[in-house]
């Protein structure tokens, strides 16, 4: 029996690339750079700022300078971090349909609660997720099953009785590291040598709405 839903952030839940190509690409122009084709930007998202800043300005973390532009990256991202994000499409019909079954839903992410917070109040998601579980509310993040097992405690609910939804190797990781059934979307931010074919997830789906008849069948099972 299905009790409750658990996604990833950025790429599965959210479209929140065209929001850091814009940040990314307004830096690099400053600092008179090429700027970053989005599509390029959408492959880096789900591996965080750091993989976002690295690739426009072709510098690993922990090189001269590669901190206060980080600093300055994230400084700009909260301040428009909503501007052209969205639900993926079909995801807010995902959501509707998991509230009208009386299931729970929540988020595990390894986006900072500074940016995810904001980020679900400007979506008007906040007072509908049940849960949102950032790296700051736990000592490990994903892959480690720590914060799934937060959000499980908080909306009390068994991780045998929940899916976790995500677009990256780490998700579906940390779902299998909580013992829990996951999906693997498709649709997300995946790198161009990558599939979700390969991450061992129990279940892949192409498009955010066909979340909507597994989440059928798991339920009545």
């Amino acid at each position: 029996m299905l009790h409750a839903v658990l996604f990833d952030l950025d790429g599965t839940l959210l479209d929140t690339a065209a929001d850091f190509t814009a940040v990314l690409n307004s830096m690099l122009a400053e600092h008179n750079r090429p700027l970053q084709n989005y599509d390029a930007v959408r492959r880096r998202v789900s591996d965080g700022a750091r993989a976002v800043v690295s690739l426009g300005f072709e510098q690993a973390e922990g090189s001269d300078g590669f901190a206060d532009l980080l600093n300055e990256f994230l400084d700009r991202y909260l301040a428009q971090l909503s501007i052209s994000t969205t639900l993926f499409p079909g995801m807010d019909e995902v959501l509707t349909h998991i509230e009208s079954l009386g299931l729970k839903w929540g988020i595990v992410t390894n986006k900072p609660s500074r940016y995810t917070e904001p980020l679900l109040k400007a979506m008007q998601l906040s007072a509908r997720c049940a849960t949102a579980i950032c790296p700051d509310h736990v000592t490990n993040r994903k892959p480690h099953p720590e914060p799934i097992y937060l959000a499980c405690k908080e909306i009390d609910c068994l991780p045998a009785n929940t899916i976790y939804v995500g677009d990256h190797k780490r998700d579906i990781d940390a779902g299998r590291n909580a013992n829990m059934r996951t999906v693997a979307c498709r649709y997300g931010y995946i790198l161009e040598n990558d599939s979700a074919d390969n991450w061992g997830a129990t279940y892949i789906v192409d498009t955010a709405v066909d979340l909507i008849p597994l989440i059928n069948k798991l339920q009545q099972s």
